[in-house]
């Protein structure tokens, strides 16, 4: 397998994990069999992307499934569904677009991308293409499919510049340890997404 392969590889296993645990609730069935994996720390051995942190990280998810005071189901409620503003909105448009809007230019953009490449992701419900998770799991099938130069597009253009300042707001507001170790999972894996890339990262302007 050449390293090209590996890292697609890596990118449609991970991405697959990272996506559904952060556009599902915990009781999710795509998320059920993934929260048992992730109670014990053996899955550290098996996640494509390995870093010194990667442990850490596993103990402090797996104490936040085991956490009787905020449960991940209410933690997931609060950071993506609300009622009450959320302290990280998973939307890449708020982000980039100066009004922080849903559905904002910058989603049109990527909703165009997504047309010329011939797909779209199938929604639950009315939402913006933008959403994080939906975001990972494009990512994943196109490593699946080995669509090297549409993937680098996709991080480059459309994910990447904004992924590293909601994953730090995410991070830093998320209450229960799963949560807060989910952030740092998915900025090391990201990271580790961007060796191998052809083209670098744009940089674009936040307002959030």
């Amino acid at each position: 397998m050449t390293s090209e392969q590996q890292r697609l590889s890596a990118v449609a296993l991970s991405g697959r994990v990272l996506g559904a645990l952060f556009y599902h609730a915990p009781n999710h069935p795509d998320c059920a069999s993934l929260l048992g994996m992730l109670s014990a720390p053996e899955w550290v051995k098996e996640w494509p992307v390995q870093a010194p942190e990667l442990a850490e990280i596993a103990s402090m998810m797996a104490a936040g499934l085991a956490d009787s005071d905020t449960s991940v189901g209410e933690e997931y409620q609060r950071l993506f569904i609300g009622p009450y503003a959320l302290p990280a909105p998973p939307w890449g448009s708020v982000y980039l677009d100066k009004e922080n809007v849903l559905f904002g230019d910058s989603m049109l953009e990527l909703r165009q991308w997504m047309r010329a490449q011939g797909f779209a992701p199938q929604t639950e419900q009315n939402e913006p293409e933008d959403h994080f998770g939906l975001m990972l799991m494009l990512a994943a099938w196109l490593a699946d499919q080995g669509q090297q130069p549409q993937l680098d597009e996709l991080l480059a253009w459309h994910l990447l510049p904004w992924a590293d300042r909601y994953l730090n707001l995410f991070t830093e507001n998320a209450a229960n340890d799963f949560y807060r170790g989910l952030g740092l999972l998915a900025r090391m894996t990201l990271s580790g997404w961007q060796q191998g890339m052809l083209m670098p990262v744009a940089r674009k302007e936040l307002h959030f």
